[in-house]
């Protein structure tokens, strides 16, 4: 019989996974949080237009649990958090794979800026109890968890690293690539970052900020570069939440991507959601900037080429 020598050389990479996700549980549980598994093939996701959800039997596996997570806040859960398996069309790269772990957890009577602080204690806490310590290492790059993390606005990462204004890059639709090549390469190296208060347009399920409303209240939290967790004060108004639903569905159909329905059921109970905030965080991309790995393949049982 002939090894599959790929499957081996993870062992070790796979057990600091264990502890990893160990340390994560422990966290939201000592932290009140109740753990909840919710359906991975569901009628509809949240529209999105860079997104595209894969087709299950006539429904949809799941991109996210945050529709059934919301449908939770909204009936009386305070603090929910789950691991799960999520699927995305057409993801596949150093940093992807279309089928994935994703953390989200979600608190009633919380923003984002609460989340940020809790995100941090979370990652020091996973850090320290995996046996990671408080400074990484990740591709040449020391990042320091106990230093103050760096919180930047959308705004001043693009006047800063973008070489032009926010408002002119969406104008000239170059936001994304301006992002990706200019802005992402500087952030979450030597602390972690937090970049915040993302334009409207770009903050499909979040609430706008109350003495801002051309920025939304959304963050991105960044480790070496990497994008490792997107977060919201979440929008509770059932008629702006099925206005921006439509927009994204209207967007999605004239750029060619296939019509998806609207999570009808959510947007009904979506009035009974409190002031909440929610978050997801990639398992696999936490896992390889803390064992400074060099792809996401290295931190996985098998990747699709391999089944």
């Amino acid at each position: 019989m002939t090894a599959n020598w790929f499957l081996a050389r993870r062992r070790e990479a796979l057990a600091a996974r264990a502890r990893i996700i160990q340390e994560i549980r422990r966290f939201f549980v000592e932290g009140g949080y109740l753990e909840v598994e919710t359906p991975l093939r569901i009628p509809a996701p949240a529209p999105e237009s860079h997104i595209d959800p894969i087709p299950a039997d006539g429904w949809f596996l799941q991109t996210s649990p945050e529709i059934c997570m919301k449908r939770m806040l909204a009936a009386g859960y305070e603090r929910l958090f789950q691991i799960s398996r999520c699927w995305r069309a057409g993801e596949r790269g150093r940093m992807h794979v279309p089928e994935f772990t994703m953390l989200e957890w979600y608190r009633a009577a919380a923003d984002y800026r609460g989340l940020m602080d809790e995100t941090e204690r979370l990652i020091r806490s996973v850090a320290g109890g995996a046996g990671f310590g408080g400074k990484l290492a990740f591709r040449g790059e020391e990042i320091d968890i106990t230093a103050p993390w760096e919180r930047i606005t959308v705004r001043d990462a693009f006047e800063c690293y973008g070489e032009m204004a926010m408002e002119a890059a969406l104008e000239r639709d170059l936001f994304d690539e301006v992002m990706v090549e200019r802005i992402e390469p500087h952030l979450g190296f030597g602390r972690p970052t937090f970049i915040h208060d993302y334009p409207a347009c770009r903050g499909a399920l979040a609430r706008l900020k109350g003495d801002d409303p051309t920025v939304a209240e959304r963050f991105e939290l960044y480790l070496g570069g990497v994008e490792i967790a997107n977060a919201f004060s979440e929008l509770t108004d059932p008629v702006e939440q099925r206005v921006r639903f439509e927009n994204e569905a209207a967007y999605r159909v004239s750029r060619g991507q296939a019509a998806i329905p609207l999570p009808e059921k959510f947007l009904a109970e979506l009035a009974s959601m409190p002031p909440s905030a929610g978050i997801a965080l990639g398992i696999d991309r936490l896992v390889l900037v803390l064992l400074d790995a060099d792809s996401i393949d290295d931190v996985v049982a098998f990747t699709p080429e391999e089944l």
